[in-house]
């Protein structure tokens, strides 16, 4: 896999998957307040909790990207990128909704007290951040920082993985956001 490659996947997962996201902030005020039997959160808390993941996600992206591009790297980045592997199983699974249990921390947990228009703004300045990432370190240089990632054992994650994982998130959780629509559907059809 070229480095090229790496980026344009990462790059493609992450307009897609939030360019999706964006288009639920439009959705009917019933719908974004609907809240599924056993369910733990309406389309409202799971965008922000969306918004609060990438958050805290980015300062970690953000010191690796620094810490990266800070790193003197003599030759080409071909040695490095021989067993490079951005989507092993582990790692897909990040998208699949119920996948795995993941226990999130406190501080991801939705509150239900920001505007909407405050979540979509930073969610679409998350998403430019991430684009911004990718091309200062257009050349390999995200290969050179590594930082653990204890979700589903991921260990040590590069900072394009990193970004990855961050958009492999956000398609868990448009998952979700079709079975509360789905639910949403099959109830007012009643």
């Amino acid at each position: 896999m070229t480095i090229d490659n790496i980026i344009a996947t990462i790059r493609n997962e992450l307009i897609r998957s939030i360019s999706v996201l964006d288009e639920w902030f439009d959705k009917d005020e019933p719908l974004l307040d609907h809240r599924p039997a056993g369910s733990e959160w309406n389309v409202r808390e799971l965008l922000e909790h969306v918004m609060l993941t990438n958050r805290f996600l980015l300062i970690l992206i953000d010191k690796g990207s620094s810490k990266a591009l800070r790193q003197v790297h003599d030759g080409d980045f071909d040695q490095l990128l021989e067993d490079y592997c951005l989507e092993n199983g582990a790692m897909l699974e990040i998208g699949i909704h119920k996948s795995f249990d993941w226990h999130r921390p406190e501080h991801m947990t939705p509150t239900g007290q920001l505007p909407m228009r405050e979540v979509r703004d930073e969610i679409r300045d998350q998403l430019n951040r991430c684009l911004i990432h990718l091309e200062l370190l257009n050349n390999g240089e995200g290969l050179l920082f590594k930082t653990t990632m204890t979700v589903n054992g991921l260990g040590k994650l590069d900072v394009y993985q990193f970004i990855y994982f961050l958009a492999l998130h956000v398609r868990r959780h448009l998952q979700q956001l079709e079975g509360i629509l789905e639910d949403y559907n099959n109830t007012i059809e009643m």
